[in-house]
C-alpha cells in the first residue's frame, strides 16, 4: 500500500516536473499548493534529496528541484525510496523479504505466489512510467498511458 509518505512524495515530485527545469521552489510554496504538512515535506524531500532525485539550495533564490530531468526519473524508484518495497507482503518481497511465521512451505503458499503476481504487476506499471508521464496524466488523464496499455 502507498503511504501518504508515498503519496505526499510523489505530487510533491509531480509539481516540481511541471516547472521548468532547473526552476527552484520553496518548501513552504510547495507544500501549500499541494496541501501536505510542511514539516512532514521536508522529511520527504530531505530522503528525496539523499535518493538523488532532488538538489536542494538554501538562501536567496534558493529551494529544491529536480536533480535531472522528469523523464529520467522512474516512479517506480520514487516510491521505492519513499516506501522500500512495493509487495503488499514482506514474503513476497525482493528488497525487503522476511518469512511469515505461520508458513510450513512458502513454495506451496497461495497467498505468498499471488503476492508476488502482485508485485510483479506493480513494478511492472511503476517501473515503465518516469516522472514527466505521471506530470502529464494529472494534467490529461483522458489522453494517458492507463489508455494505451
Amino acid at each position: 500500500m502507498l503511504t501518504k509518505k508515498g503519496k505526499y512524495g510523489l505530487k510533491a515530485m509531480t509539481a516540481l516536473a511541471g516547472r521548468p527545469l532547473g526552476t527552484a521552489v520553496l518548501v513552504a510554496d510547495l507544500a501549500r499548493d499541494n496541501q501536505i504538512p510542511k514539516k512532514f515535506l521536508d522529511t520527504i524531500l530531505g530522503e528525496l534529496r539523499t535518493g538523488g532525485f532532488l538538489h536542494a539550495k538554501k538562501g536567496r533564490g534558493g529551494g529544491y528541484r529536480l536533480a535531472r530531468p522528469a523523464e529520467d526519473i522512474r516512479v517506480g524508484d520514487l516510491i521505492r525510496t519513499l516506501n522500500g518495497s512495493l509487495t503488499p507482503i514482506a514474503c513476497a518481497s525482493r528488497s525487503a523479504y522476511q518469512r511469515c511465521d505461520d508458513c510450513p512451505d512458502e513454495n506451496a503458499c497461495a497467498t505468498r505466489l499471488l503476492m508476488v503476481q502482485v508485485r510483479e504487476a506493480i513494478a511492472g506499471v511503476v517501473d515503465s512510467l518516469s516522472l514527466a508521464e505521471l506530470r502529464d496524466l494529472a494534467r490529461d488523464p483522458f489522453d494517458s498511458f492507463v489508455y494505451h496499455i
